[in-house]
């Protein structure tokens, strides 16, 4: 009798982690669903569960999201005078939500509208850059993620683009998870492919920890302008890269 209670515990308990798993799961896979389909807008669900954890590990997880620009640094600007840094820390405080609620430890290098460099500095783009880069180099097990928006001469050009750092082998395979997730759930006409960021992303070239620069839209496409300025739209955009982080630490960690 002893021995039947004891294994209807154990079978008990392993069920509940189960449907616990199937759960979290589920919510999941129905929101990026629900993305594919090109619903209006997301659900932000206020409970835990609602997300599914990277595991025990993910409290020493830490993942750097860096809203480019800021402050006098307005970044690319869109006809309508939409300017990027604005749009950069909207998709990142909405990632920043998203992570947290898997337990996942989020520093931002910008949390409001602001440069950092001191306002007397002679070089302020310079002392910026660096204040980024020291951000994230302090930051033990971490991986860099930098929000941007993209603009180009000729409007028809749309859609999300991943740039990776070539200092650390895994930023390549963040890169592809990002670019491969967008184009599953976001953005299916979306053919592009991930590209080495190069010396002239300053902060891609210095970063030795996985570092990726994500340009989520073009400014210079009107159409995609509205969309980029939809919370709706900047809600999907962080839940893809939510997604994306998830998979990687799933498959990296």
């Amino acid at each position: 009798m002893m021995k039947t209670a004891v294994i209807y515990l154990c079978s008990h308990t392993f069920l509940k982690r189960y449907v616990s798993f199937f759960l979290k799961f589920s919510i999941c896979a129905a929101l990026l669903l629900g993305m594919a389909l090109g619903f209006g807008n997301l659900i932000f669900w206020q409970d835990k569960t609602a997300f599914p954890t990277v595991s025990e590990k993910g409290n020493s997880l830490t993942v750097v999201i860096d809203a480019g620009h800021g402050g006098r640094d307005g970044g690319a600007v869109a006809g309508d005078g939409t300017l990027e840094k604005h749009l950069n820390l909207a998709v990142a405080k909405h990632l920043k939500a998203l992570l947290e609620s898997a337990d996942i430890r989020v520093v931002m290098t910008r949390e409001t509208d602001i440069e950092l460099a001191s306002p007397d500095s002679s070089h302020k783009k310079a002392d910026d850059l660096n204040a980024r880069l020291n951000i994230a180099s302090e930051c033990e097990n971490a991986v860099f993620v930098s929000i941007h928006m993209n603009r180009f001469p000729v409007e028809k050009y749309r859609g999300l683009q991943v740039y990776y750092s070539e200092n650390h082998e895994q930023s390549l395979s963040l890169a592809q998870t990002v670019q491969t997730v967008a184009e599953d759930t976001l953005q299916n006409t979306n053919g592009r492919k991930i590209k080495p960021a190069g010396s002239s992303i300053y902060l891609m070239a210095h970063l030795e920890i996985p570092a990726i620069l994500v340009e989520c839209g073009f400014l210079s496409n009107p159409e995609e302008t509205e969309l980029l300025k939809s919370e709706a739209y900047q809600k999907k955009l962080a839940l893809c890269l939510y997604a994306s982080l998830i998979r990687y630490f799933s498959e990296n960690t």
